[in-house]
């Protein structure tokens, strides 16, 4: 027996909760997990720390009439992986949508999570005490699941708005899910700039460096999408806000609303008013990459010793990573890894209008 479960969105089709409680859209079979199997042009896999921004992004992915979100999987960062699940639970709910979510690493592979509760507040949502989600998470655990979808969507988007820890240990228990994964669009580092945890790192990266080597080492296409470039332009400004909020709909309020406690942290952080986006932006590149306007390759590593500069992403621009004088630290590197592309400037009118679309 069906019994039919009222959907938000005019965008999304009907979806059904079948006897099992396993998730699932009409349009598609799941597998024994519940995970959905699709076209690869539209196949969309997220790992997420979801806090305010991560929120906003899945609202983009979950909106975008091109793609379908096949699975949702969260880890340890901004908060707790157990708030992580709830925030993308009940943002899926918001949503209308239908995507299973998997709950996975607790902790960081080498390290102990620290959040960033002072950026995001106590639940990720700015402490605006939003209801809990009416779903559960599915019995998988991330780790599992992202093998699991890779495997049945060969092609599928890969898009990272975490520590990388779970992609991390998907990766040593299955190495050859790398040469299946079409994009690995990672949210992630301050290529050639300063970070916004530590003077050098960003935060998805300096939270899990060991992991984010890992995933750079690992044979995937990373496209890089560092946190500067939901600065300056980028950010949204007054009039943007007034914008969004005058589409006078619960998917706006919400995007404003728990982003309140985050743009009162980047006002502390850098003096400037407005709500940054960094999950948002990497998500925009993922669903359009012409988002993205200015790009290049190179090998890129991450520093794991240096309490002083851990979790620096260490881009080799000016492609001297192979010479007699750097070869010996580079090997690794140089041996193991496929260069990233890294995402040196976006165009923020076409950034913004595809979250006004997402959001209106």
């Amino acid at each position: 027996m069906c019994l039919l479960v009222r959907h938000f969105s005019r965008f999304e089709p009907p979806f059904t909760i079948a006897s099992n409680s396993l998730l699932h859209y009409d349009t598609a079979g799941p597998d024994q997990f519940g995970l959905l199997s699709y076209s690869v042009a539209r196949a969309l896999l997220i790992d997420t720390d979801t806090a305010s921004d991560d929120a906003v992004a899945l609202i983009m992915a979950l909106r975008f009439p091109e793609v379908r979100v096949v699975a949702i999987t969260t880890v340890a960062g901004n908060v707790g992986v157990q708030q992580a699940t709830r925030n993308a639970l009940y943002t899926v709910e918001l949503c209308g949508a239908n995507v299973p979510v998997y709950a996975g690493a607790e902790k960081p592979l080498l390290r102990a999570h620290q959040s960033a509760t002072w950026f995001h507040g106590r639940d990720g949502f700015g402490d605006h005490n939003y209801p809990p989600p009416h779903q559960s998470p599915g019995k998988l655990h991330a780790v599992e699941a992202i093998i699991e979808v890779i495997e049945a969507n060969p092609g599928v988007v890969l898009v990272t708005l975490a520590p990388l820890t779970n992609l991390a240990l998907a990766l040593a228990k299955k190495p050859s899910i790398a040469a299946k994964v079409g994009r690995c669009v990672v949210m992630g580092g301050a290529p050639c700039c300063e970070g916004n945890v530590t003077p050098a790192a960003e935060y998805n990266i300096w939270v899990d460096p060991e992991a984010a080597r890992t995933v750079l080492l690992s044979g995937l296409p990373v496209e890089l999408i560092g946190w500067q470039l939901s600065r300056g332009d980028a950010v949204l400004h007054k009039d943007d806000i007034a914008h969004i909020q005058g589409f006078n709909n619960e998917l706006a309020r919400f995007a404003v609303e728990c982003n309140s406690r985050a743009r009162q942290a980047y006002m502390e952080q850098t003096g400037e008013d407005g709500i940054s986006l960094p999950d948002p932006i990497a998500m925009s590149i993922a669903l359009d990459p012409s988002v993205g306007t200015q790009w290049s390759a190179h090998y890129v590593d991450v520093e794991t010793h240096s309490e002083l500069t851990r979790g620096m992403t260490v881009v080799d621009r000016l492609s001297v990573a192979d010479d007699d004088r750097n070869k010996a630290v580079w090997t690794p590197v140089l041996d193991k890894a496929r260069k990233a592309k890294v995402c040196w400037t976006i165009d923020t009118k076409r950034w913004k209008e595809t979250l006004l679309s997402a959001l209106n």
